[in-house]
């Protein structure tokens, strides 16, 4: 799961190497890189709604 993680993580930011990729493709399965992604999805609009909130006070 940690993998999956970082593979969104990277891909959020639109870095990756071909190398890494490969090795993701065979490595993670669709279903735990769909669920770290729509994890960290939540985590970034729960921040940046926070964030909203601390600004707007």
């Amino acid at each position: 799961m940690k993998d999956a993680f970082k593979a969104v993580f990277w891909g959020f930011f639109g870095v990756r190497k071909r190398d890494e990729y490969e090795a993701d493709t065979k490595r993670l399965t669709p279903q735990v890189v769909i669920a770290a992604g729509l994890i960290c999805a939540a985590a970034f609009v729960l921040l940046l709604f926070g964030i909203v909130k601390l600004v707007t006070r």
